[in-house]
């Protein structure tokens, strides 16, 4: 399904003659302009010529011509104050690649640092992984015939990657076994999901969890949203909440599953282009069963433009916090040696014309808001542009996605605060000793179990004996706390990502608060009036 074509905004001929007769009367102007600018250039390309020839002659340290060039063209793209333009190296694009394609080839597992060991932290499954039996948590030793002691996790990554159809071999150490496992795969192409799972919960509510825009994620949500319906589902929550964004292409295809034909997605307005619509064009999977989007702080760009597009068109309910705002649009250009370069060539705006962007600025490799308003007050919302739904509602631009209803996540308990403060520091090595505790226990529990105290004691033991200093009343106070670590790990090891939610589904506001409205309301206008009774919707 192909929803969105650009279509260009059509000319009047008056415009046009507006235009051509403004041209000419600017001529004179614009050629003294370009006069000077041609001499700035001169200057410039002089500046760099003697720049560049005075480092390679008299710098101390000696640098080959290729490595210098690379740093002038980094040195450029930095001084772009794009915080989102990159140079690849090939390496660098081909991980570029494979996580915005979602496919990669090796054997089908996420591997992870966890002291000095290189640990398999996920296996996917239909993988020469999966197939082989290897579990998480096993521990790499070997690959091929080389020992992976002080080997970086990059090095150990790359080792089990390569050409599909290739062999490798793999030692690994196994809690409970004495002697190593060691198995040899055929590599394979191997995708990583954008839709982990699908599951119904409670009331006959099909619940997508959307992870990433790669290459399959229409896909992917079309073939759950699909079952889920068949089975049943009469409302669906879409959560996109710590999703990054992806292929926009994708975004595209996933509005339209929910979206009526001729109903505009977004648009697009770069340098040197014309503005471009995308619109829908194709009858929608899900034309009118209620629908809630869930986004928090981590929902950016192609994720953006899902919500403010079904939000625009009061086609879904939006829960949770306020989104990333990225209102960007970042075009790869191939380059000579296999490298690459990102930057951005364009806005996109909502299709009731809103621009979402927020705007950052990269310090120390991180973005950073330059007016950072994470609590969304009623003050800072007013400041902001507003402009109406297709049903007249209210929303925001020029901050990310404002939500319909707002769900902060659930604050801690003061003894829980306390708890989390006291293990801080040694953060680390809390998760080490929870994943190691929970691989453990995960043959011995079975569906609906429940942490004991026995457990609770042990996994104090086994914090105090990692060097984590909580006191033993601290820690009792947080009992609740250490429960839900304990089940929500335990259970993803025993049976999965979709169990582990299902149990979670009581410590997740949003989440409960979208289920809440799905069940008191039937149809989307029902789920918009119950927002409107009440800033949390209720």
């Amino acid at each position: 399904m192909r929803p969105a074509r650009p279509t260009q905004p059509a000319r009047s001929a008056r415009k046009v003659a507006v235009r051509i007769l403004f041209a000419a009367v600017v001529v004179p102007v614009v050629a003294g302009a370009f006069m000077l600018q041609s001499r700035d250039t001169r200057d410039s390309a002089r500046l760099f010529s003697e720049v560049f020839s005075l480092v390679t002659s008299r710098f101390a340290d000696t640098l080959d011509m290729a490595t210098l060039y690379e740093k002038a063209a980094r040195g450029l793209v930095q001084q772009l104050n794009d915080p989102y333009a990159a140079l690849y190296t090939p390496k660098q694009l081909r991980d570029f690649t494979a996580n915005t394609g979602g496919r990669y080839a090796g054997v089908g597992m996420y591997v992870e640092e966890q002291d000095d060991d290189v640990v398999v932290s996920r296996v996917f499954p239909n993988t020469p992984a999966a197939e082989a039996g290897v579990l998480e948590g096993d521990r790499i030793i070997a690959i091929d015939s080389s020992s992976t002691a002080r080997w970086a996790l990059d090095r150990v990554s790359e080792a089990l990657k390569g050409a599909p159809g290739t062999p490798v071999a793999v030692t690994f150490e196994r809690a409970g076994l004495a002697r190593p496992v060691r198995s040899r795969f055929t590599r394979a192409v191997i995708h990583i999901p954008a839709v982990p799972y699908a599951v119904m919960l409670d009331g006959g509510i099909g619940y997508v969890p959307l992870v990433q825009f790669n290459e399959t994620a229409s896909a992917e949500v079309r073939a759950a949203v699909a079952r889920l319906a068949r089975e049943g589902a009469r409302g669906f929550i879409l959560d996109v909440r710590g999703n990054g964004g992806g292929i926009v292409d994708e975004a595209l295809e996933i509005s339209n599953l929910f979206l009526q034909p001729g109903q505009t997605i977004m648009s697009t307005r770069g340098r040197g282009q014309k503005p471009q619509s995308f619109i829908a064009r194709e009858r929608p999977l899900i034309p009118a069963a209620p629908l809630v989007v869930l986004t928090d702080g981590g929902s950016a760009s192609a994720t953006e433009i899902v919500a403010g597009a079904l939000q625009d068109h009061d086609r879904a309910l939006v829960v949770g916090t306020t989104s990333f705002g990225k209102g960007l649009e970042q075009s790869v250009f191939q380059l000579e040696g296999g490298y690459a370069l990102k930057m951005t060539t364009a806005k996109w705006f909502t299709p009731n014309g809103r621009s979402i962007h927020r705007e950052r600025k990269l310090v120390d490799g991180r973005l950073v808001e330059e007016r950072p308003d994470s609590l969304e007050a009623d003050s800072a919302k007013l400041s902001r542009p507003l402009f109406r739904s297709d049903a007249g509602r209210t929303v925001y631009g020029g901050g990310g996605i404002t939500p319909d209803v707002t769900v902060r996540p659930d604050t801690l308990t003061s003894a829980e605060q306390a708890f989390v403060r006291a293990v801080g520091p040694r953060s680390q090595q809390v998760y080490l000793a929870l994943y190691r505790y929970a691989l453990e226990l995960r043959p011995r529990v079975q569906p609906g179990f429940a942490a004991t105290p026995e457990w609770r004691d042990e996994f104090y033991r086994r914090l105090r004996a990692s060097g984590v200093g909580v006191d033993r009343a601290t820690y009792d106070a947080a009992a609740p706390y250490v429960n839900n670590l304990l089940e929500n790990r335990v259970a993803r090891f025993a049976f999965g990502d979709s169990t582990a939610k299902r149990r979670t589904v009581s410590d997740d506001a949003a989440l409960r608060r979208a289920l809440t409205l799905l069940h008191t309301g039937q149809t989307q206008r029902d789920l918009f009036a119950i927002a409107r009774r009440g800033p949390d919707g209720t």
